[in-house]
């Protein structure tokens, strides 16, 4: 009996009454896991889209385990009851038939060891359970509040030296055994561990659902449902998210960037390894002491472990148990990865391959949920492109020059040789952009599009087996981050590009070259000098990358608030990866709210009657501007509240104008200004009816940031955001997908990649103001090529299918005075974009 039968009229654990769509997405969703299929979800926000991928999966994952549980002990019965039939029989054999005593022997054999394989899981599994109950109960860890005072004194101590010896300046031997030695202590899998029967298990990966969404802030609120969901008491969970956003050791942190964290923690454990040497009898090299990083203990990764898998910990939790415990919370949770259930993380550590193995990310047979998907495609596309600069190529050059000179009487002739041919490597790249390895160097303006093999030959380097360099070498040298722990770069840009550390870019645009030649293409970008220059190598076939995960996985579940429009989503993602049609699986669902919670309009023309059609061509011009001005002014008088030219002045007089900040870090400024001021013109009597706040399509407001409630009771859509058609990169994708992809309905894959940009930004945007049952808000779409059938396709379900048009502004001004007096509320607000 499958697990999805055992499903069928039961409620799935839920934390209230479920709405219908909520019951029907777990539904699909447990049975798209249970079949193993790759599923595309869509469910717009404010439809607990969270909550129900959250109980859907868990609901599976406990049936699922249990259905594994019974199955074992229905086999293991089996297999002794067929022992002891065998035993039986075996003695009453009669000696004629004592020649087939070999296949007898094996078959018991086989038998025998099925039984010993099922009852050693079986105990696993049991003590793997005890141990997260004892865990669970804190019976294991009450030692934790317990430690020892010199224990704290010597953490200090350290914290102490490290402080001290970051401004003492170290000597050249130092140096040579910081260069020389290979970094042993990077891989998490070498951390020494007390060898108890319990942490053999722990390192075993159970069955789990990895969940993966595109911001941390996005994963943090992921986590805060699961704590409020039943499941909380009772599955184990670990939050996973880079150096950068784990380290506790102040000294580290305050590096900033993030490749400095990354290096100088990879240097404090050499130092600790090297530490436990010298400890060991082995004698110390002259030279000042070595920092080494206090939370890195084993002792106290095993314990941070354990608290870690007892209960549902976010980000910031994790922060405060790691000083709590004096425990680095970046490597315990890596080391808790194997026992947990579900392993919350951002995409970069499940979609890139060399940073999932890092990681200790094993997708083979497990169940994996991408939230936030819409961008999928770009998102793989971003993550597998490569970029250096002309600057950095010479940077690059001079530091691996520098280390081969000063360090080749002690290196390998092999070494030496790889280091030569990566030289000449990065001395092709620079010949391609016209330099001579001197930054300053002036070069002809111009962008150049080739392919993978011809920028090869184009840069006189088709003659180095890449492959062969970053396998046999980077990868197992670690020549990258010996190099940018030491060198400290002389020029202008230090700062600039020390953040960005040149040979790590280096070895990753290495990387993006050995993929295949029709997948990508290089782009070379000449300005002027050699420095501000660059190559850069542009991910055609997102697909190829991802097709290792689909291929891996037991199940996909793709989820997002709009997916639309899917059958492109499915062409260049899933069937080109290989994934057949029988594979996959597709849910979408409405909105919780009422029908006249919701106006969308398409406004064809504005007051004066001129026509509204917001091309590259006239959407500056004085005309458009002053419609556009008119339209608001309109809206303002009947949507008082919040709503997004002398028109600004009329404008003022009804609503306190915001704006976009230029700056990300000013945004939850103006959005604190922007909601308090909502708040007194409720409150008040005065002349002003809301805010009106002005934001740009694809920019810091239009995705991921709510304005439910009054803070969006119309979002105005102005003109359409299609992209720079006259991009090179642009241009390349879509002459790859009309070549690569079938055409549909009359249109080529490179036209409705234009089309899918577009309406993708404007489903974003447009869905910002519903949040909840209760909300209700206007839509107004100001451009008439909203009103095509194509273009109103491509709006999420719930929304196109209450969309109306008008080819005149008085009828759709009426619709908006209608929806006032129906809500019965004075204060409306809005969000405007362009």
């Amino acid at each position: 009996v499958s697990c999805l039968t055992q499903r069928i009229g039961e409620q799935f654990p839920f934390p209230y009454q479920p709405y219908n769509i909520q019951e029907e997405f777990m539904q699909a969703l447990y049975s798209a896991l249970d079949k193993g299929k790759v599923g595309i979800f869509e469910s717009p926000t404010g439809t607990g889209k969270s909550l129900s991928l959250i109980c859907g999966a868990l609901s599976w994952l406990t049936d699922y385990e249990e259905r594994k549980r019974q199955e074992a002990a229905a086999l293991l019965q089996e297999g002794e009851e067929a022992l002891s039939t065998n035993a039986a029989q075996s003695s009453a054999v009669s000696s004629s038939a004592e020649l087939d005593w070999i296949t007898d022997f094996v078959q018991k054999k086989a038998e025998r060891d099925l039984v010993s394989k099922l009852k050693e899981e079986e105990m696993k599994r049991k003590k793997r359970e005890e141990r997260l109950e004892m865990i669970r109960n804190n019976v294991q860890l009450k030692y934790a509040v317990k430690r020892k005072s010199y224990e704290e004194d010597e953490a200090f101590k350290l914290l102490q030296l490290s402080k001290e010896e970051q401004v003492e300046a170290t000597g050249d031997q130092e140096d040579e055994e910081l260069i020389i030695a290979e970094y042993e202590s990077d891989d998490e899998s070498k951390i020494k561990t007390e060898k108890d029967e319990d942490d053999e298990l722990v390192e075993e990966h159970v069955t789990k659902i990895y969940y993966c969404s595109r911001t941390h802030s996005q994963l943090a609120q992921f986590v805060h449902e699961v704590q409020k969901s039943p499941f909380s008491k009772d599955i184990s969970v670990v939050t996973l998210g880079s150096r950068q956003n784990l380290c506790i050791n102040e000294e580290v942190r305050q590096l900033g960037s993030i490749q400095r964290i990354n290096d100088r923690c990879m240097e404090m454990q050499k130092n600790k390894h090297e530490k436990h040497h010298h400890e060991e009898g082995v004698k110390r090299k002259r030279g000042p002491a070595k920092s080494v990083c206090p939370y890195y203990k084993a002792s106290a990764l095993q314990q941070m472990r354990d608290v870690v898998l007892g209960a549902v910990h976010d980000i910031e939790q994790l922060l405060k148990l790691g000083r709590e415990t004096h425990s680095c919370p970046y490597y315990s949770t890596r080391l808790a990865i194997p026992p947990a259930q579900l392993v919350v993380l951002p995409y970069q550590m499940v979609l890139h391959e060399a940073t999932r193995r890092a990681a200790g990310v094993q997708l083979k047979g497990q169940v994996l949920i991408i939230d936030e998907a819409h961008n999928l495609s770009d998102t793989l596309s971003c993550i597998h492109s490569a970029e250096l600069s002309g600057a950095q190529l010479c940077c690059a050059h001079s530091q691996l020059s520098q280390y081969a000179d000063r360090y080749k009487s002690r290196l390998k002739a092999k070494n030496l040789m790889y280091i030569k041919q990566i030289l000449f490597v990065i001395e092709g790249l620079v010949r391609v952009l016209g330099g001579e390895h001197k930054s300053g160097f002036f070069v002809l303006l111009g962008t150049e599009m080739l392919t993978i093999n011809n920028f090869l030959f184009k840069a006189q380097i088709d003659n180095i087996n890449l492959f062969k360099v970053l396998q046999r070498y980077f990868e197992k040298s670690m020549i990258s981050r010996k190099v940018s722990v030491i060198y400290l770069i002389h020029t202008k840009t230090t700062e600039k590009v020390l953040s960005a550390s040149p040979m790590m870019q280096v070895e990753g645009f290495f990387m993006a070259l050995t993929n295949s030649n029709t997948d990508g293409r290089v782009v070379v970008h000449k300005q002027g000098s050699l420095s501000e220059s660059s190559v850069k190598f542009l991910l055609l076939n997102p697909a190829v990358h991802f097709a290792q995960v689909l291929e891996e996985c037991r199940a996909v579940i793709i989820a997002g608030g709009t997916m639309q429009p899917v059958s492109d989503f499915k062409q260049e993602l899933l069937f080109s990866a290989g994934v057949g049609e029988e594979r996959i699986t597709e849910f979408s669902c409405g909105h919780v709210i009422p029908p006249e919670n919701i106006l969308p309009l398409v406004l064809c023309s504005g007051p004066s009657g001129q026509e509204l059609e917001f091309t590259f061509q006239n959407r500056d011009t004085p005309r458009m501007m002053d419609e556009t001005g008119r339209i608001l002014s309109n809206i303002c008088n009947v949507v008082p509240g919040g709503v997004a030219s002398g028109t600004l002045t009329r404008l003022a007089n009804k609503k306190k104008i915001f704006q976009e900040p230029k700056k990300a870090n000013q945004v939850e400024q103006v959005l604190n200004e922007f909601s308090r001021c909502i708040q007194r013109c409720s409150a008040d009597c005065s002349g002003l009816t809301g805010a009106l706040l002005f934001s740009v399509v694809g920019g810091k407001m239009s995705e991921g940031i709510n304005f439910s409630d009054d803070l969006g009771r119309c979002v105005v859509m102005v003109g359409m955001p299609y992209p720079n058609i006259k991009s090179p990169e642009l241009q390349e994708k879509m002459s790859y997908l009309d070549k690569h992809l079938p055409h549909s309905q009359g249109r080529s894959p490179g036209q409705a990649l234009i089309e899918n940009i577009c309406m993708k930004a404007v489903n974003q945007s447009i869905g910002r103001a519903i949040r909840h049952r209760g909300d209700y808000s206007s839509v107004v779409l100001c451009d008439r090529r909203y009103s095509r059938p194509a273009t109103l396709s491509k709006l999420p379900t719930w929304i196109k299918d209450r969309t109306t048009t008008h080819t005149t502004f008085g009828p759709a001004f009426a619709a908006l005075r209608k929806v006032r007096n129906i809500t019965g509320s004075a204060e409306l607000l809005g969000k405007l974009y362009f």
